[in-house]
């Protein structure tokens, strides 16, 4: 019996398009990205780390310094045959231009997309362990990753055309100076069509606008690649046709593309003190904390009428039987990563709220009635830094250290109280401040 040895079939030579996207430069353009976003989320850290809107908002507000570094990936990519000198040679080959456009091309805006997408993803489990209420916000997320793979094939195109090493970096500055622009206040239909244009947490965006921003930037970066790359240039208008309906249908709508967060506007409210503490139900994981800090003012008035029923977090003014809660947004200021960062200015801040900075206009700075405001303040949550605002008045001119040992004075008394005695007189006393009595002022 023969014995015929079978001949071994040739390996199959890698897809170009596999090719260039494990090798090369597109990976190290996806890398870029995803440092460079993550570097900038790193350093605001203590303004989106403990909310997930907040977080949503960073993120794509990254796309200003992310989208120019894309289109700069994809330039640098599609001059890379001018630079090595290549450009005849890849001109020989059978696969038509669009075909070699792509397989050059589509690896770095796939690398782009993937590195924002990774550093968002980097950024949620960042929030995760201090988000204190809501969840999530996904929405813009896929369009924000087709507008950088968009910038990326833009990019490509330009790197194609002009024939300069310079194109890569202009295109960057040219980039993040147009999208700067486009973000001004007075930037008119430049901000609704801007894909880094970056909204308040308080507002989500309607379910079509990621969808009409992806057409936009997506159409136009086809537009531009059948326009260069394929054999019969007018399929870019259909492209083109979409790319300009979505737009039209962006700076038609304006701000109805933003809906407020419904979120925003509950209340999380614990009852068992009065005033009742209520917070943003954004933040609804921050209520018990909230209410420690407060502990010490509601312990204080156990009793004493003429309160309002809450302190309240919500945007505009308060009710008539509400006091604004201090503010716990923007993060970074009052709250950091869930935590409150003083709840000793808080709970003076929250005091202050309860009627004691008032609009009762100019009769309500007679001295008699500011004896009384500081000595109540002073009683429910001292000023943090009121030993030192004294020590420099204990310093002053004579009329400072007389009004200063009037203050003292007026403390002690309110303090040195009886309790039912103390809780007579707060009570007339915010009877007065909510009519703006200052006859009814008790005196002290």
């Amino acid at each position: 019996m023969t014995l015929v040895a079978e001949r071994e079939a040739p390996a199959r030579a890698p897809h170009p398009l596999r090719a260039e996207a494990v090798r090369g430069f597109a990976p190290a353009a996806g890398a870029a990205v995803l440092l460079t976003t993550g570097v900038l989320l790193a350093g605001s850290s203590a303004r989106w780390q403990g909310a997930w809107a907040e977080t949503a908002t960073e993120v794509h507000g990254s796309l200003l310094i992310a989208v120019p570094l894309a289109a700069a990936a994809g330039c640098w990519q599609g001059g890379r045959e001018r630079r090595r000198r290549t450009e005849e040679l890849w001109g020989t080959v059978v696969r038509a231009p669009l075909a070699r456009f792509l397989a050059s091309a589509l690896p770095v805006a796939a690398w782009v997309a993937l590195g924002h997408l990774l550093a968002a993803g980097l950024a949620l489990l960042a929030t995760w362990p201090y988000a204190r209420g809501d969840r999530p916000h996904l929405a813009q997320l896929p369009g924000d990753a087709v507008a950088l793979a968009a910038a990326a094939l833009l990019g490509h195109v330009v790197g194609r055309a002009v024939a300069t090493r310079l194109a890569a970096p202009l295109l960057a500055m040219a980039g993040y100076v147009g999208l700067g622009i486009a973000t001004a206040g007075n930037a008119g239909a430049m901000l609704q069509l801007n894909p880094s244009y970056r909204v308040l947490a308080e507002v989500r965006p309607v379910w079509w606008q990621p969808v009409a921003m992806a057409v936009w930037t997506g159409g136009l970066a086809l537009a531009a690649v059948l326009g260069y790359a394929a054999r019969r240039r007018v399929t870019a208008l259909l492209p083109l046709t979409a790319a300009v309906a979505a737009g039209v249908l962006l700076v038609q709508s304006g701000d109805g593309m933003w809906r407020p967060d419904p979120l925003a506007r509950r209340q999380v409210c614990d009852t068992s003190t009065a005033p009742a503490v209520c917070v943003n139900a954004r933040y609804a994981g921050m209520l018990p904390q909230v209410t420690e800090a407060l502990s010490g003012v509601t312990g204080r008035l156990r009793g004493v009428r003429g309160l309002p029923a809450r302190w309240e977090d919500r945007a505009g003014r308060p009710h008539a039987d509400e006091a604004a809660l201090p503010a716990i947004t923007p993060l970074g200021w009052s709250a950091v990563r869930g935590r409150l960062t003083d709840p000793r200015q808080f709970a003076w801040e929250a005091v202050a709220n309860l009627g004691l900075r008032g609009d009762c206009g100019e009769k309500w700075l007679s001295g008699g009635v500011l004896l009384a405001d500081d000595a109540v303040e002073d009683y429910l949550a001292p000023l943090p830094a009121r030993q030192h605002f004294d020590d420099i008045h204990a310093h002053g001119d004579a009329a400072d250290r007389a009004g200063l040992r009037k203050r003292r004075a007026a403390r002690a008394r309110l303090a040195g109280m009886g309790e039912r005695q103390r809780r007579d007189w707060l009570s007339a006393y915010f009877a007065a401040r909510g009519r703006c009595d200052v006859k009814g002022v008790p005196a002290l």
